[in-house]
């Protein structure tokens, strides 16, 4: 009789199985006590196999290498890390001027704005002043006798005579002209006839 294929294969199962038991399974049973007796005693496993690989020249070379190239590849790494922190301190300090000085500008340009409009005012107020301070000299001028104001009038300067004379009525202006001589009167005449046509024309 020919043989069932599960009988040829029990006696390799069988081999196979008792490998197992009788190898395999006490072997990491041994490995595991071992490691928990090391980690209950206080070593550190990795540490010790460092200090055994190092008694190995081959082995120590080979941590050492690559111990050197990851120190080198940090030290990279930090350099260039702290050459970019340095970059951008520089950005940001510069970032702080630039915005520094644009308010210094700002605050300058807020003092010359407040300088000018109080100039501005100050210049206005003398102005207003000056048109009352006229107004009260042409007012003058209108209340005093033509005899008196005559004779003051050609004292002056042509160009404040000739002022006041083109602001006063038509009637304290014929008044004057009258009790003057006739050479200030035509002279006074021609000068009032050319400020009314710059006038004139300026408008």
């Amino acid at each position: 009789m020919e043989r069932m294929p599960e009988e040829q294969e029990t006696p390799k199962t069988s081999r196979f199985q008792w490998f197992i038991f009788a190898f395999l399974i006490p072997i990491l049973f041994g490995i595991t006590v071992a490691l928990l007796v090391f980690t209950l005693s206080g070593n550190n496993i990795f540490e010790t196999a460092r200090e055994y690989s190092q008694k190995v020249p081959f082995l120590a070379s080979v941590l050492d290498d690559k111990k050197f190239r990851s120190q080198e590849v940090m030290e990279e790494e930090l350099i260039g890390l702290q050459a970019e922190v340095k970059d951008r301190e520089a950005r940001i300090s510069q970032m702080e001027s630039q915005l520094d000085s644009k308010d210094l500008e700002l605050e300058r340009a807020a003092l010359e704005k407040q300088r000018l409009e109080e100039e501005i005012n100050e210049l206005t107020a003398i102005k207003e002043e000056n048109k009352r301070a006229f107004k009260d000299i042409v007012k003058t001028y209108e209340n005093i006798t033509a005899k008196k104001a005559a004779p003051i009038l050609t004292e002056m300067k042509d160009e404040e005579a000739v002022k006041i004379l083109s602001n006063v009525n038509s009637d304290t202006l014929a008044a004057i002209m009258e009790k003057m001589n006739p050479e200030d009167a035509a002279r006074y005449t021609a000068l009032l006839t050319a400020a009314k046509e710059k006038s004139g024309s300026n408008n």
